[in-house]
């Protein structure tokens, strides 16, 4: 056992000398745009497969309700080897899955036994931004336990999404610190073929640390910075397949700051849901660009018998202001067993409203900046300011936004409560594969989304989700209200 947790140290040593760093955004499937190539960036060293990966403890909603008890405290956990303080949900690295339905309610009891302030925001889920629900400008000080309570409407997009904090301006450091999990909401499997709605599924929890003696640091973040890059908490776990085996693999960024763009040499990634939405049509890419908060629901295929591959995130470079993210193996697939019939999949998948010919209530424009030092981030000229309303949107409306990104890195756009249709990046359309809620707008580029404000009133934000740039002031606030919208 003791030799055991040595060689895991020195993974963890040797994973940490590889580093990687950044300041991101990103987008894939079809649309994606990269910044160009990477300049070359040291590759890691080899880290040997780690054990069998292992999929988070689950809370799973009953008779249309889920309630649950969330303790975030400071803790040491086993990670990548070692004994490590992090900041934890109910003493893990790794917390509890929840899964929910469309249409359920869920209570959840968040208790607060760190020394900051904190809350929780259940990322990308259509809800109230308002009262106890999703509320992100509830703060929860030290000590007190606070009852959050979510009804989720029966038309809720089906597919994988992530709760983390949303306390600003310390967001970055709890969520890198080890506060963040992953939220499925049941029902995507509805639109696969009949012989592939019990496939078996990976949840591929991305999430990474940077060391500080014997814990994870929280402070004086810099994305550029050597980093552990895993998997639901483990090194270079090992995933198994059989050859021809459809899976369906829960690809979700859920740390703080850093860029994945994931790749399995040798194998397509079938993509059926972006950022919890499922897409219109299946469409099949060599690799993926998945920014902070971003996740893919994918169907992969295992290969020949015998066969292994690792599961990689490819140097990527965020432009001249940002940083470049060396290779790095997340985990290694290992084809075994008895072989199993490959299946079709449908030219279509799932419905979606295309806003392309949609009547445009208004057109906002929504500019990038940031200083010379990157040390303040701003939108429109302004930073962040809970007490300022930035934007109107009246309810049951569509508006186009432009997003604009005067600056020489690849900011991320993020938008809460409703989700919203890429139009074109740097002026080329975009197909329509269905809705998103974060996408990267390009080094001194620029998106245009139209979003359809839906359901709920009340005040939520938009940012870019590169977590130190949005407690650095790149965040704004967004009132959705069933009046007319007054000129910004």
């Amino acid at each position: 056992m003791r030799t055991r947790i040595l060689a895991g140290a020195l993974l963890a040593l040797l994973a940490l000398l590889a580093g990687c760093g950044s300041d991101p955004g990103g987008s894939g499937g079809p649309q994606a745009q990269s910044p160009g190539p990477s300049p070359a960036a040291s590759a890691p060293p080899p880290v040997p497969p780690g054990d069998p990966l292992r999929e988070p403890a689950q809370v799973v909603s009953k008779n249309g309700f889920l309630r649950t008890r969330i303790v975030v405290e400071r803790k040491k956990v086993e990670l990548a080897g070692r004994q490590l303080w992090a900041l934890t949900y109910n003493g893990q690295y790794m917390p509890p899955t929840l899964r929910i339905r469309p249409g359920d309610r869920m209570d959840v009891s968040l208790v607060n036994k760190i020394d900051q302030m904190t809350n929780v925001h259940v990322h990308g889920l259509h809800v109230s931004p308002s009262g106890h629900s999703d509320n992100v400008f509830v703060m929860i000080k030290p000590g007190e336990t606070y009852q959050y309570a979510y009804q989720f409407p029966p038309n809720l997009a089906t597919g994988t999404y992530w709760y983390h904090p949303h306390a600003h301006p310390i967001t970055a450091p709890q969520t890198a610190g080890g506060m963040s999990g992953i939220i499925v909401v049941e029902g995507l499997k509805q639109y696969l073929p009949k012989p592939l709605r019990n496939i078996t599924e990976r949840t591929i929890a991305l999430k990474d640390f940077q060391l500080q003696g014997d814990q994870i640091k929280t402070e004086d973040l810099s994305i550029g910075a050597p980093t552990t890059r895993v998997v639901n908490g483990q090194l270079n776990p090992v995933i198994r397949i059989r050859p021809g085996e459809t899976q369906l693999w829960r690809l979700a960024n859920i740390g703080a700051n850093i860029f994945y763009k994931v790749a399995l040499p040798g194998h397509k990634f079938r993509v059926i849901a972006r950022d919890g939405n499922p897409v219109t049509k299946i469409y099949s890419v060599d690799s993926i660009i998945i920014p902070a908060a971003a996740r893919f629901d994918v169907l992969v295929e295992g290969g020949p018998a015998g066969s292994t591959t690792e599961l990689k995130t490819l140097p990527y470079n965020t432009g001249p202001a940002g940083n470049q993210f060396p290779e790095a193996t997340l985990a290694t697939v290992v084809s075994r067993g008895e072989p199993v019939p490959r299946e079709k999949l449908p030219a279509t998948f799932a419905p979606a409203i295309d806003l392309a010919d949609a009547k445009i209530a208004a057109r906002k424009t929504i500019t990038y900046t940031e200083n010379e030092a990157g040390t303040e981030f701003y939108i429109n000229g302004k930073q962040f300011d809970p007490d300022r309303i930035d934007f109107q949107a009246k309810l049951n409306t569509v508006q186009e936004w432009t997003v604009q990104n005067n600056s020489d890195e690849v900011h991320s756009f993020h938008l809460h409560t409703n989700d919203f249709q890429l139009m074109s990046t740097n002026g080329k359309p975009v197909p329509f594969y269905g809705y998103q809620e974060t996408v990267d707008v390009p080094a001194r580029g620029n998106i245009v989304v139209r979003a359809a404000f839906l359901d709920y009133t009340g005040k939520t934000v938009l940012h870019c989700h590169i977590l130190n740039h949005e407690d650095k002031g790149m965040m704004s606030t967004l009132l959705i209200s069933d009046g007319a919208a007054r000129k910004d």
